[in-house]
């Protein structure tokens, strides 16, 4: 049998129907992988291991008395270290949380352990999921498993790269400009932006309330889906929460996209004054051939210009998170990261109109986007302009302003976007395409991001730690 730590989540739950393997054992090869490998890529704060193996135990004593609780019955996941867990502790990968125990689990984190799902962890996060990793920071930085010399991506730095080591086989990100799904991408793994209000936010840190979204990552788009499964509903304790009609993502993700039209927004990352590297570009327009053999239209359609969605986005987190953080950031600034202290500090520097501003552009970006989305059922792009940086390299404070964001058009809108693997780059790092949707049609990326996996070969490849 193959490892069972590169197993996907659909693969390990049809094995554990069949008695085949079991949680207990599935568990222990990843408690023993966690331990032999994660020194190297430090994704976990907190290792779990005794709340792991009992969950486990309880799991397959469930499935051995013919009990199923849903496809992340039995599965070992972990949590961005901003998901509030009852009785272990949620750092923020802050000094000001460092010794931080919640009480209770956050909404996400009640749903996952009903599934049956094992905790095995708490991973590694930028600042409150702002700033940067730097050395002042009470947890060492995240690395990306392809080469250990450049990061991950953030702010989900820790979700990313576990799920890509193999050190989980399903992790929980956060996205309120590309969270998610900036990790996804430099890691080579699939994660979705859900659409704002699908899943809940409850016990989650915050960071700007009006974008904030929460979502799953995995190996596989299916496993993506199968995680969202769980994770998908109505929280009233969250006042952003979304009432849906209850849809199977699983069997979304096996749907056949014969007809399917999607609308290639060329113009977001092809730009007079930005543009893709080569390799990148050369991934997308493979990508396009493959959704067109598959059976889907492909077609170029402009849309608004990307540096709107970008400074809109901009103002909005920086206010929003100053407003959450302004009283430490006031009294004990010191307790941050130099560099999350500076991202937070920025917020105080706008006006009123100015964010008032950028809530009305909000809505005529929106508007516009869904104009030109009008007879397509998705929008595909490039997840990022090129390779990350390299580990060693000092962040820059305000990064965002060299180059606008490819992810951010998604937050603006509230529309759900998956990243996904499309390849490799002549220097080992994987390249990712984007796949956005209209609101609350999940089910779309997800037919879209499955079909094209089964269809080529990128999911064969794992880091060599």
């Amino acid at each position: 049998m193959t490892d069972l730590t590169t197993l996907g989540i659909a693969e390990a739950g049809r094995l554990m129907a069949r008695g085949e393997i079991t949680s207990v054992a599935l568990t222990e090869a990843f408690l023993k992988r966690i331990e032999a490998v994660d020194s190297k890529v430090h994704s976990y704060i907190t290792v779990t291991a005794d709340v792991a193996r009992l969950a486990a135990q309880q799991a397959d004593m469930e499935m051995r008395g013919g009990f199923w609780r849903g496809p992340l019955h039995g599965i070992p996941v972990a949590l961005k270290d901003i998901y509030e867990t009852a009785g272990i502790r949620t750092t923020g990968h802050s000094h000001l949380k460092a010794d931080y125990v919640p009480s209770i689990d956050a909404e996400t984190v009640r749903r996952l352990k009903a599934g049956g799902a094992v905790l095995l962890g708490k991973l590694g996060t930028h600042e409150f999921a702002n700033g940067a990793m730097t050395a002042d920071q009470p947890f060492p930085a995240v690395l990306n498993p392809w080469t250990l010399k450049h990061q991950p991506g953030g702010s989900s730095s820790g979700s990313g790269a576990a799920v890509a080591a193999a050190l989980c086989m399903g992790a929980m990100g956060s996205d309120t400009g590309g969270s998610i799904r900036n990790p996804a991408g430099y890691c080579g793994v699939a994660g979705i932006k859900p659409t704002y209000g699908l899943v809940s936010r409850c016990g989650i840190f915050p960071l700007a309330f009006s974008l904030d979204t929460a979502g799953p990552m995995a190996w596989t788009v299916e496993d993506c889906a199968l995680m969202l499964d769980v994770l998908a509903g109505h929280d009233p304790n969250d006042q952003a929460s979304a009432k849906v009609a209850k849809v199977d993502y699983g069997a979304a993700a096996q749907r056949p996209i014969k007809g399917m039209r999607i609308a290639l927004a060329r113009s977001w990352y092809e730009r007079d004054d930005a543009s893709i590297t080569p390799e990148t570009k050369k991934g997308i327009d493979e990508a396009v051939r493959v959704f067109k053999d598959l059976g889907a239209i492909v077609e170029d359609v402009v849309f608004p210009d990307l540096w709107g969605y970008h400074v809109c986005g901009r103002i909005i987190i920086s206010v929003e998170a100053h407003a959450i953080h302004r009283r430490d950031i006031i009294e004990r600034p010191e307790k941050f990261g130099y560099t999350t202290r500076r991202r937070f500090q920025i917020g105080a520097f706008f006006s009123a109109e100015q964010y008032l501003s950028a809530l009305r552009l909000r809505r005529q970006l929106h508007q516009e986007t869904r104009a030109a989305m009008r007879g397509y059922d998705l929008v595909m792009m490039a997840s990022q302009w090129g390779p990350p940086e390299p580990a060693d390299e000092a962040p820059a404070i305000f990064h965002f302003l060299s180059k606008p964001s490819l992810t951010m058009p998604f937050n603006v809108t509230g529309q759900p976007a998956l990243a996904l693997c499309c390849g490799y780059g002549s220097d080992g790092l994987p390249l990712s395409i984007q796949l956005g949707g209209r609101a609350f049609d999940e089910a779309s990326v997800f037919a879209a991001g499955a079909a094209y996996e089964r269809a080529t070969g990128w999911r064969s490849r794992r880091p060599a730690l």
